[in-house]
């Protein structure tokens, strides 16, 4: 825990540091706006381009969009499924605002959708009548009452499944995420376009995808993605046998001279589960922070994003009911608390029982089990032989037992349920053209999760 908990304050402390480097640099002037229709009616998730800066963003539910950009004079181009593409030019100056609306108008044709991935072409409607969703991560992690990439794919792509297993070995751990129904590792999940690692991972006992290995998406935090892109069809012919179930591009934030932060919290309250008892349980508290500092004057960028959670755990089994103590075990315990191990009491060499020292030990603490009648205090106390205090110790006294030791059978139920986590990660996202046809870049992150 206190290992947890060092690792976490240098995170935010990391974090801390470059954000103050970030708010040390000049400052940029603003680019916003909103995008309708023909009829008025503002269009959410419409894509924002800076043509030739690699620059992108989506319109939110109010049809807004909004960027931080160094002095000079922009070309942007906006784009909707089902319309014509708008275009204007510009001009930014530093500590400056500008406005810039669009309206744009429907097309004839319906323009393909295009998913980015690797050795991805352009595609035309005619040869790829296949379903693309786009979700914009940025608002849905905000505005859904979901924590993590895995629960709000579950929440809003019809196609997608991921479920919480328990009592499933390391799969506890990792949530297996699945396209319309196959295996893990049939899903091809691509970061920033490019191939995404699978976990080592193999899941096993009952779960979802037993036998295969998949990727976690849960160790990317849902707070440094902008959008994920869904290809809901089979792409094995373009991408391999990885993607006989589809592919999912998870696409990370590129925004400068923004801080925003979310706090999540919550907790369970089910009336209708086996082991509810009242209260609340599965507590979880989350924080996310994220920022841009922009780098060069080229539209370059670091975008960093840190996450932090606490989870308690949830179970969900019913009362234990079956024989948890028999008179054996009475014994034994009273015979612990007076110094005397009945269980070692057998010749070292041989691994034979001290048939004696057995039956005295038994004969001598028998009467502290106080609940035992006076007739079975009797037998024990008569019987010479240990097949014969077997016969007499297997009866079950479970619940005298219980009430003796201050206990409850639901002390001894099965853990079923939500494991208790905690986490902490740290991510970035580096973008910096070099010149019009070269880019650097780089991405990734650290994270420790238990």
């Amino acid at each position: 825990m206190r290992k947890q908990l060092i690792k976490s304050k240098f995170l935010l402390c990391l974090l801390a540091n470059l954000f103050c480097i970030g708010l040390a640099q000049a400052q940029n002037g603003t680019l916003s706006g909103f995008v309708k229709d023909e009829n008025g009616a503002t269009l959410a998730s419409a894509t924002v381009s800076i043509i030739g800066k690699g620059k992108t963003a989506l319109t939110d539910v109010s049809g807004t969009y909004n960027f931080n950009l160094p002095e000079g004079t922009y070309n942007i181009a906006v784009s909707y499924t089902g319309f014509n593409i708008s275009q204007k030019k510009v001009t930014i100056t530093n500590g400056g605002s500008t406005t810039a609306d669009f309206t744009l108008t429907i097309a004839g044709d319906l323009a393909a959708v295009q998913i980015i991935g690797s050795r991805s072409l352009r595609r035309i409607s005619t040869e790829t009548p296949v379903p693309v969703d786009v979700l914009n991560i940025a608002s849905l992690a905000k505005s859904a009452p979901q924590a993590n990439l895995n629960q709000i794919l579950n929440y809003v792509a019809p196609s997608f499944t991921s479920n919480t297993t328990t009592v499933a070995d390391g799969t506890d751990h990792i949530d297996p995420a699945q396209l319309r129904g196959l295996g893990p590792d049939q899903v091809l999940v691509l970061l920033n376009g490019k191939r995404r690692h699978t976990s080592s991972l193999v899941n096993v006992n009952g779960s979802p995808g037993r036998g295969s290995v998949g990727t976690d998406l849960n160790a990317i935090p849902a707070f440094a993605i902008e959008r994920v892109e869904v290809l809901r069809d089979g792409a094995s012919a373009q991408y391999g046998s990885d993607a006989i179930a589809g592919v999912i591009n998870v696409v990370m934030k590129k925004n400068i001279k923004q801080l925003t932060a979310s706090l999540f919290t919550g907790g369970n309250t089910s009336k209708g589960a086996n082991d509810f008892r009242g209260g609340m349980d599965g507590e979880q508290v989350q924080l996310d922070l994220n920022y841009g500092i922009a780098i060069g004057k080229k539209g370059g960028s670091i975008n960093l994003t840190g996450s932090l959670t606490a989870r308690d755990d949830t179970r969900r089994a019913t009362d234990f009911n079956g024989t948890l103590f028999n008179v054996y075990n009475a014994v034994e315990a009273r015979a612990l608390k007076g110094g005397t191990n009945i269980a070692s009491l057998f010749n070292n060499i041989t691994n034979t029982p001290n048939t004696a020292q057995i039956i005295g030990a038994i004969k001598q603490y028998a009467p502290q089990v106080t609940y035992l009648t006076a007739a079975q205090q009797t037998n024990i106390q008569n019987a010479t032989t240990i097949g014969g205090l077997q016969g007499l110790l297997g009866g079950d006294v479970t619940n005298n037992e219980l009430a003796f030791r201050g206990m409850e059978r639901k002390d001894f139920n099965m853990r079923i349920g939500q494991s208790k986590l905690q986490s902490g990660q740290l991510y970035m996202n580096t973008f910096i053209p070099i010149n019009d046809n070269h880019t650097f870049y780089t991405f990734g992150g650290y994270g420790n999760r238990r």
